[in-house]
């Protein structure tokens, strides 16, 4: 099992704890993480850029002269593509983007992403993140005591004054456990987990 410090909010070691090789400490799949990050950018494009193109454009319902006899080459209708005011050829339409991944790779895809962290030295657990109050000024006393910047924070519940408090600090995240995900983790150069977030992680992820 990988151990790894556990610190409180002033950085100050209060203890050790195992952390589970198979979330942490394991082979590191930069397929898998490529792979997971390609599907969820994808998923969230929303595809609904359109265009109208010569049957959705109003008017030109008639032909603008006649066929024949008048020295100008033969015309169907005025909102063909080639006029001004005409529809658009072969312009985007609605589309779907979403890939999917299954979620035995979906899951070992974050377990590679976090397993790249510990061993880079980017994971840092603490006891808890308790505010006694919303303060901005708070939570990036805790940054600095950490020495940290583009930071996600992982905690296991919902936590008000810490998610209110780091609103609106540049580059910070903070993210339940349950929505624990590829592309946040590769997206901040450091993660900060309480004990219990790392708890809750394991449960699901080692399954």
């Amino acid at each position: 099992m990988a151990i790894i410090d556990v610190y409180n909010i002033e950085k100050k070691k209060v203890g050790e704890m195992e952390l589970s090789d198979v979330v942490f400490n394991t082979d590191v799949k930069e397929y898998l993480i490529h792979e997971a990050i390609k599907v969820q950018l994808a998923n969230r494009r929303a595809g609904t850029v359109a265009v109208k193109n010569r049957a959705a454009v109003s008017g030109g319902g008639k032909k603008p002269y006649r066929q024949k006899g008048t020295g100008q080459a033969r015309q169907g209708c005025i909102r063909a593509p080639h006029y001004v005011g005409g529809g658009v050829a072969f312009g985007p339409q609605p589309k779907s983007y979403n890939l999917s991944m299954n979620k035995k790779a979906r899951r070992a895809a974050v377990r590679s992403a976090l397993s790249m962290l510990y061993k880079e030295n980017k994971l840092a657990v603490v006891d808890a993140i308790a505010l006694p109050a919303i303060s901005t000024k708070g939570f990036v006393s805790v940054l600095k005591a950490f020495d940290l910047s583009k930071t996600l924070v992982i905690i296991d519940e919902q936590n008000t004054n810490l998610e209110l408090s780091a609103r609106n600090v540049k580059d910070v995240k903070v993210l339940k456990a349950d929505h624990l995900n590829v592309f946040d983790i590769v997206k901040y150069n450091n993660v900060i987990l309480t004990q219990t977030a790392v708890r809750k992680v394991e449960g699901v992820l080692q399954s």
